[in-house]
């Protein structure tokens, strides 16, 4: 009888909304006793979008870190291009290295695609949680990455069912797809209970419900001044109906002083502009507001679950259960379609929504399991 290979898992971690889709992988992998490893590439370096989420999201230190640094006199960023190309002798050290049976990667963040590539360069098995997610908008920087990884990715992990047949489209097996629910979901039950204990709202002098979080930070929203100021103008016109929370995005924080909007921003009355908060600061504020308006894919996700309105600043999401079954609903930036819907929020019309399918916790028991299936290894 052929013996069965030890399963030994390598996870990527890459941004902020990583650290909440890997931590339940890392708890069910000790509960099954497998081995694994965390490899953190450090897309997002900073105290307040990164080190903080190991803490409370109970990750242990990870074992690999890409620790690029700019040897140049200049202190300069490195672009996205001279990037990938140097962690990619560092990433291919550290794979070699550390030898696993499988690379599991979240999400769609660049630095993500990066590990996938080299992993798949080095005939190294790749599986994707939340594979086949589509916005069908090719000028986001997520929209490529999402598919360089389901590209290169041997198992397709998927939250809901309009990505399996996204990936269906695109000629991928029907038997390395797995629809497993919502890994995002997990994290929010295990930590939704100590949110709710710390009341953060209160410590911004807040009252339940009366009140909007707002967050902006993606590249097509933030790097264009015309989408910056339409923005902007609706965050004004809303703030007038209601008190706008922000918890500001160093990226976007960055872009505004760029195009010098950043004292516009600040001369909004009724908008309480605060650092970046950590997981459970951030369930909490959310799970107590009135409704929420975003560009975040997760944001759209937590909210929906959490049964609170959410108005998406895009004209489009690569997540259309939360439209379909949830709360969310695709605003763009009409501010005349924005106001209809703060409207039913406010008196009570806006619709209801669902937990979608399979969102119950238990996709990370799902996934290990059929990671330690003997042929998917």
């Amino acid at each position: 009888m052929k013996k069965q290979k030890e399963l030994k898992l390598m996870f990527v971690v890459a941004s902020r909304p990583n650290f909440m889709k890997i931590a339940p992988l890392v708890k069910e992998a000790q509960k099954q006793k497998i081995k694994f490893s965390i490899f953190y590439t450090e897309q997002h370096k900073s105290e307040l979008m990164s080190k903080v989420f190991f803490k409370e999201l109970e990750i242990p230190k990870p074992d690999f870190n890409l620790n690029l640094k700019n040897k140049s006199k200049k202190n300069t960023k490195f672009s996205k291009g001279m990037r990938f190309i140097l962690s990619i002798p560092r990433t291919i050290s550290i794979l070699k290295k550390d030898n696993p049976n499988i690379v599991i990667v979240v999400g769609d963040v660049i630095s993500s695609s990066y590990v996938a590539s080299i992993s798949r360069l080095l005939r190294i098995p790749i599986a994707h949680v939340e594979a086949g997610l589509r916005s069908f908008n090719n000028k986001m920087p997520e929209e490529k990455s999402r598919k360089i990884i389901d590209k290169f990715s041997g198992l397709l992990f998927t939250t809901e069912k309009a990505a399996n047949q996204n990936l269906l489209k695109e000629g991928k097996s029907q038997n390395k797809i797995f629809f497993v629910g919502n890994i995002m979901i997990d994290s929010l039950i295990n930590k939704i209970g100590e949110a709710k204990k710390i009341n953060y709202y209160k410590k911004l002098k807040l009252k339940d419900k009366s009140y909007v979080v707002l967050t902006f930070h993606r590249h097509e929203n933030i790097n264009n001044k015309k989408r910056l100021l339409n923005i902007l103008d609706v965050v004004n016109k809303i703030s007038k109906k209601i008190k706008i929370i922000l918890p500001l995005h160093p990226s976007t924080k960055k872009q505004l002083i760029r195009f010098n909007l950043l004292n516009k921003l600040n001369s909004i009355k009724n908008l309480k502009i605060i650092n970046p908060i950590s997981y459970n600061e951030m369930l909490s504020l959310v799970l107590n507001s009135k409704f929420v308006m975003t560009d975040s894919g997760g944001i759209q996700e937590e909210t929906t679950f959490m049964k609170i309105p959410c108005l998406t600043l895009r004209t489009e999401t690569e997540r259309p259960v939360t439209v379909d079954v949830g709360t969310n609903t695709i605003v763009g930036f009409g501010i005349k379609k924005i106001e209809e819907n703060v409207e039913k929020i406010l008196n009570g019309t806006y619709k209801k929504g669902k937990i979608p399918e399979l969102w119950d916790g238990k996709t990370a028991e799902r996934i290990i399991k059929i990671l330690s299936s003997e042929k998917n290894i």
